[in-house]
């Protein structure tokens, strides 16, 4: 056994606790890919670091050296606790449930987590619409969201995810980690992807009322149906008819073969 493995099962046997299935607890225990994610983070110079989901602390204990503002957000009773008596900042909750833009504040802000797979998808959609000021995200996923998010257009694997999380992040691939690299083994094989936010994303892709969102979930409504009965089906106040031939867009064309831009250019004229 590995040393991070042992140490983990030494601290869930002396604690009297066993992973909970229910909050997606597979604790990773790889060095390796331990201490590409902490180079992963140190290249953001980061002054605000929050962890979602720290467990016992595989990552923890290096990413708080990184940063003097240090924080967790922990849903078990248990590990709360753990990390409160070690000094640190816990924000017991839901991480769903977080008010991420009071949370971050200042100009380098950066996100870190070894994410629980059913909470994977709805942090990557979160901190691309909401206003919230963070500069990176270090995020584990299972393989096939990985996939999801970076796919291309046309592709099967290509739809909301790949085009919100293409739109505002510049995303690279910071390793794989196999099942036998966390304890408990997951059934599925997880990626880690380096998220930099996209300067000026914000001031061209952002409005009260989420429009962007909106345009992106309406495209991929009905995979099956042409993009514009989609869109239009939502936006029935917009001529995509004017608008299609102004983007020179074809009309038979589907959501899944539009680009990142086209989809751009595809909010702009309906919010201009």
């Amino acid at each position: 056994m590995s040393t991070a493995r042992e140490k983990i099962i030494n601290q869930l046997t002396a604690m009297g606790i066993a992973p909970k299935r229910s909050l997606g607890q597979n604790f990773l225990v790889s060095e390796q890919v331990i201490d590409k994610i902490i180079r992963a983070s140190e290249s953001f110079c980061a002054d605000q670091i929050i962890e979602i989901g720290p467990g016992l602390g595989a990552l923890t204990q290096k990413l708080k050296t990184l940063t003097t503002h240090f924080s967790v957000v922990e849903l078990d009773q248990a590990f709360s606790e753990y990390w409160r008596t070690e000094g640190l900042t816990v924000f017991e909750v839901d991480a769903l449930d977080m008010d991420w833009i009071k949370t971050f504040q200042g100009n380098k802000n950066l996100l870190v987590s070894n994410l629980p797979y059913q909470i994977s998808s709805r942090i990557v959609v979160d901190f691309s619409t909401l206003n919230v000021d963070v500069q990176g995200m270090i995020l584990m996923f299972q393989k096939e969201v990985a996939e999801r998010i970076t796919a291309k257009p046309s592709s099967k694997d290509y739809g909301l995810l790949s085009v919100i999380a293409q739109s505002f992040w510049n995303i690279t691939l910071v390793t794989n980690a196999g099942m036998q690299d966390f304890y408990p083994a997951p059934q599925v094989g997880s990626r880690v992807l380096k998220f930099t936010y996209k300067v000026g994303t914000k001031e061209q892709l952002l409005d009260k009322n989420g429009t962007f969102l909106k345009l992106v979930k309406a495209a991929f409504s009905q995979r099956r149906k042409f993009l514009i009965k989609n869109l239009t089906a939502q936006f029935s106040h917009i001529d995509f008819q004017t608008v299609f031939d102004r983007l020179k867009i074809d009309k038979m064309i589907r959501a899944e073969a539009v680009s990142i831009e086209l989809y751009s250019q595809l909010y702009k004229a309906i919010t201009s």
